[in-house]
């Protein structure tokens, strides 16, 4: 089946467009209501969507724009319909991201930022590169000060944030993160989970992560 995306301001999301997003994820971990949805419209610029046959499977809410100079996508919120082609629409969501940054930011390299609960958003990443946090990999003092900027863009306290491992402590409220979860969770690498086994999904618990798509790379999505 084909799947139709489209990519347009949040200044033009209708009302029955923001019902129609709470309602695929209303019965999953994260049931984004319609008023957390419509103040994503008002604080961010791009919403994204894909659909199948007509019916909405995916919706990102989005921005392009530099943190110091540093071309950055940053993805505020996101969800993802738990069906049987969710890898699918989750790719669609990406392409979509990374073809509006080469188009923003030809010739150079890009930060890719999100939130997730649970270690299955890494499939997001799957394009990207020097992704933090990860397995094995002894945090570099920059790559810390870059968590920081994200959670301070993404609108987080300071004293919910913690630098060391990246967690967002939250305050049983519904945050705002990319949601995914793989069709087989099983198959996700075991040391991947060890970085969520302080991340309490009840409590609004996420955390920041990022990566980088270099410059050729990103022509692929031309």
């Amino acid at each position: 089946m084909i799947m139709d995306v489209e990519t347009k301001d949040c200044t033009a999301v209708t009302d029955a467009e923001l019902a129609e997003m709470a309602d695929i994820c209303a019965a999953g971990p994260n049931p984004f209501s319609v008023g957390l949805l419509s103040k994503q419209t008002e604080e961010w610029v791009l919403s994204t969507t894909v659909r199948e046959n007509g019916k909405l499977r995916g919706f990102a809410f989005s921005t392009l724009e530099r943190i110091g100079g540093t071309p950055c996508v940053l993805v505020a919120l996101a969800s993802v319909a738990r069906t049987s082609r969710r890898s699918a629409v989750l790719r669609q969501l990406v392409d979509a991201q990374l073809h509006r940054a080469l188009m923003a930011f030809p010739d150079e390299d890009v930060l890719v930022g999100t939130q997730f609960d649970n270690p299955g958003g890494f499939e997001a990443f799957k394009p990207l590169v020097d992704i933090v946090p990860r397995p094995s990999h002894k945090v570099s003092g920059e790559e810390r000060a870059w968590g920081r900027r994200l959670a301070k863009r993404f609108g987080i306290g300071v004293n919910s944030y913690r630098d060391r491992d990246f967690q967002v402590v939250g305050d049983e409220s519904q945050g705002c993160l990319l949601d995914y979860e793989p069709l087989k969770s099983e198959a996700i690498d075991a040391e991947v989970v060890a970085l969520f086994e302080h991340i309490d999904r009840l409590n609004g618990d996420t955390m920041v992560a990022f990566g980088w798509i270099v410059a050729e790379d990103l022509l692929k999505y031309a």
